[in-house]
């Protein structure tokens, strides 16, 4: 009788936390299709939650408001961008690549294809209509990128190791904007060639 008194515990909570998550992805991709439409000032929580099936409260209660969920939006994209890049690395390393340079490149290229299948929220992101916070989670953001893309790159710690790391995830930064706000895809591949040029030139 315990026993399937636990059981049932155990299936209830499960089914309680698929229910959340589930709750939780609906909001997040309504407030992703009303800040591209309206930005994040002029966006509304009322259409967020109509175009989510939700509620104000259910709103509130997983994210505390318009603001933590545009901050959990980025966060969000930021997280399946990562998950990509790796995955991408992870398969190219697989298959017997192990040169720093290409590994990156390969990373690079997930990454502004992501960005650009994503670009209309992409350009939510780098226009300037962010709430306050945003900024400091950006630059936190970087700094664990740029950490990354040390390890991935095998760069020397010292000074010139480090600047060159940071400069290096700059251009791709920089690049991924540049690839959202390109009109075309042939503009966006462009881009992309560019950034491959210029970093191979400063890590070889």
């Amino acid at each position: 009788m315990v026993r399937k008194t636990s059981e049932a515990a155990s299936t209830a909570g499960s089914w309680q936390w698929t229910r959340t998550a589930a709750t939780q992805r609906n909001l997040l991709d309504a407030a992703a299709g009303v800040f591209v439409e309206h930005g994040f000032t002029d966006a509304s929580i009322s259409d967020i939650v109509s175009r989510a099936g939700s509620s104000v409260g259910s709103l509130y209660h997983h994210f505390g408001g318009k603001t933590e969920l545009f901050l959990a939006l980025w966060n969000d994209y930021q997280n399946e961008h990562e998950r990509l890049v790796a995955a991408a690395v992870a398969k190219a390393r697989k298959a017997g690549e192990d040169d720093p340079l290409t590994l990156f490149n390969v990373g690079s290229r997930s990454y502004f294809d992501y960005t650009w299948k994503h670009r209309e929220l992409e350009r939510v992101f780098i226009e300037g209509d962010t709430p306050p916070g945003f900024e400091v989670l950006r630059r936190e953001r970087g700094r664990e990128w740029v950490r990354q893309n040390s390890v991935l790159l095998g760069a020397n710690d010292d000074t010139l190791g480090r600047l060159t790391v940071a400069v290096i995830t700059d251009i791709v930064t920089v690049s991924g904007q540049e690839v959202a706000l390109s009109a075309t895809k042939r503009e966006a591949d462009e881009v992309v060639e560019a950034a491959a040029v210029l970093v191979g030139r400063l890590v070889r």
